[in-house]
């Protein structure tokens, strides 16, 4: 009689990755998003000739939640850019001097000239999120604030500067997970701070204070536009194919460039002559 086989049979994984990149769990296959990021990063070359070439003056806000992804779009925003054009701010707190100061004050000083992209990862709008939710300001001085805004970007967006602004929003339970992430990987624990852990724990509080602050300066001269960034590749694309759509750019790369050739007049070992200088080691 023939053995019954026993053990269990191992299926195939069902797991697929659909035309447009998704796979079962609604992610992007990194093929797909490698692909995808590129045909953006060129695009954002051709809009940083026309930036310059037009003498444009722009600032992108970058809001949200902690753990949201703020830092990763940036990165992909500039990784491809020349970092003359696009600027990346990101303001440690005041010092003692520049509380005396007039509050958007240290933030202007940050402004682009013509040619400029600034980025600022996290902004004025530090005054309606973490600092009144921990108590940094007074309310007196938290409504204030939603008060003069409209006004100082009108002023801002009327003199010329272009101004776009991103809130990143993530859920409950992924900013939980990637807080853990950081806690666990070192080479992302420098990103979990003080003021991360805190608002960990006051989630409704900062969504109360975004509430407001929404409320209050989504203007039509400036308006908010909301990011879904649960998922971080999606939340990246997105973001970047927006800001792309902002602007009335063409393609002023111009023709290809040519290298010519090599001028060979005075040629020499210029390996031998620094041969006996200090290397690197080639430890790889």
């Amino acid at each position: 009689m023939a053995k019954e086989k026993t053990g269990k049979k191992h299926k195939k994984s069902s797991r697929k990755t659909k035309p447009d990149g998704r796979d079962r769990a609604d992610k992007l296959s990194n093929k797909y998003y490698e692909k995808e990021l590129a045909k953006l990063q060129t695009e954002l070359v051709k809009l940083q000739y026309w930036v310059q070439r037009k003498g444009l003056r722009v600032i992108i806000v970058f809001e949200g939640r902690d753990a949201a992804g703020k830092g990763g779009v940036i990165k992909r925003i500039t990784e491809r850019v020349s970092p003359r054009v696009f600027r990346v701010v990101a303001l440690p707190a005041p010092t003692e001097r520049e509380k005396t100061q007039l509050y958007f004050q240290r933030y202007m000083a940050h402004f682009p000239a013509a040619g400029e992209v600034v980025l600022f990862d996290r902004s004025w709008y530090n005054r309606a999120g973490v600092e009144r939710v921990m108590g940094f300001s007074t309310d007196a001085v938290c409504k204030l604030f939603l008060r003069e805004v409209p006004l100082n970007e009108r002023a801002f967006v009327e003199h010329g500067i272009q101004l776009i602004k991103y809130w990143f929003d993530v859920g409950m339970e992924e900013q939980e997970r990637r807080f853990k992430a950081r806690i666990t990987d070192l080479r992302k624990i420098w990103k979990l701070s003080p003021m991360d852990i805190e608002s960990y724990r006051r989630w409704y509080e900062y969504s109360r204070a975004r509430d407001a602050m929404l409320q209050a300066t989504d203007t039509e001269h400036a308006p908010w536009h909301i990011v879904q960034a649960d998922n971080k590749k999606r939340a990246r694309l997105n973001c970047i194919t927006h800001l792309l759509s902002q602007f009335p750019y063409k393609d002023l790369t111009g023709e290809r460039v040519e290298l010519g050739k090599r001028k060979t007049k005075g040629k020499y070992d210029d390996q031998a002559s620094i041969a006996k200088r200090r290397f690197v080691p080639a430890v790889f």
